[in-house]
């Protein structure tokens, strides 16, 4: 896959007083791309576009290099502990994602570079907790790796969590560039969680990410090289030839994933689509040509936190997926965990 660069870069001020900020300045500098030192709340205004669609394929390749400010991390649950943030949203343009409502109306991608302060709000978090151990999730509202080949962070980050006995990180990615992270000593504390789905799903709606064969051949590197491996199944879709594709997917898995290296059981966390009304209006927006299924007659309704619904699927449609989903798996990982099916 090809490795994301951006148009446009923005400096927060701020960012430039930390030495991943004066770093990444000069790496940008160096390949003559477009550098504007701006507050933050400015860069919306900056961003070129005069309709929804140019607006958001032009956000897709600004990236804002800034400070996270608010440390205080939220609950992650059924995820992990605690979620914390490296960079917010990435490069890959999945029509069904839910960060395209929750990021705005221009969903530029963010580097955050006050690493150091991050990693203390890690470990004041794992004090107040008192647990043998405590997990952590660096991808719930972006995806690192998609930009590791510029930032450096996810390695620094897996080597932190590396050097604790009480902590571990959690990752999930769609993208495939892990060869700078196979030979960090993680010792086993970062599981990494490849988001995976048939070739339809992947072709169709996850643009300018890994391919279905790429994501593959990314966690047998990743398994073989020690990491605890899980696979997040999302956004599970029912089509004419869904049951023999999800089939193939987990053959494949099963023929080219070595679970020997690690002690750990590999991990499922079963997804199915859904969406919502705004986020539907979004999709139609940015992806009029869409194929997704987004007939409301055709689901039922799920609500969530905050008073928030969605559109799922049936409930007898739901349940043949999981039992579906859950044989083929444990009949191909005997040992598997089933983490959560949603």
């Amino acid at each position: 896959m090809n490795l994301f660069m951006p148009e446009r870069v923005f400096f927060d001020p701020s960012s430039l007083k930390y030495p991943l900020g004066e770093e990444l300045y000069h790496y940008f500098e160096s390949r003559n791309i477009e550098i504007i030192k701006s507050s933050i709340q400015n860069v919306s205004k900056l961003i070129p576009g005069v309709d929804e669609q140019q607006k958001y394929a032009r956000s897709k390749k600004t990236l804002v290099i800034t400070v996270k400010k608010g440390l205080k991390l939220d609950v992650c649950k059924p995820s992990a502990d605690y979620e914390f943030s490296l960079v917010t949203n990435c490069p890959g343009n999945c029509e069904y994602c839910y960060l395209q409502t929750t990021q705005g109306y221009k969903p530029y991608l963010r580097v955050y570079v006050n690493l150091e302060e991050i990693f203390n709000t890690i470990k004041e978090h794992i004090k107040k907790e008192n647990k043998p151990i405590t997990t952590f999730e660096v991808a719930s509202s972006g995806d690192p790796l998609s930009l590791e080949h510029i930032t450096g962070t996810l390695a620094k980050t897996i080597d932190f969590f590396g050097s604790m006995n009480n902590a571990r990180l959690r990752v999930v990615t769609k993208f495939s560039n892990v060869d700078s992270l196979l030979p960090l000593k993680h010792n086993g504390h970062t599981r990494f969680r490849v988001s995976i789905g048939t070739r339809y799903i992947i072709k169709n709606f996850e643009h300018n990410t890994a391919s279905f064969d790429e994501r593959i051949e990314a966690a047998s590197k990743i398994a073989s090289a020690g990491y605890p491996i899980g696979f997040i199944v999302a956004p599970i879709m029912v089509y004419p030839t869904w049951k023999e594709e999800y089939t193939e997917l987990f053959d494949r898995l099963r023929q080219q994933i070595d679970l020997t290296k690690s002690d750990e059981p590999v991990t499922f966390e079963l997804i199915q689509h859904r969406f919502t009304p705004i986020a539907k209006t979004f999709i139609l927006k940015r992806f009029p040509g869409t194929k997704l299924d987004l007939d409301e007659s055709k689901r039922i309704l799920k609500w969530g936190k905050y008073g928030r619904y969605k559109y799922v699927y049936p409930k007898e449609t739901a349940e043949e997926i999981k039992k579906f989903l859950s044989d083929l798996i444990l009949e191909r990982f005997p040992q598997a965990r089933i983490e959560y099916f949603t």
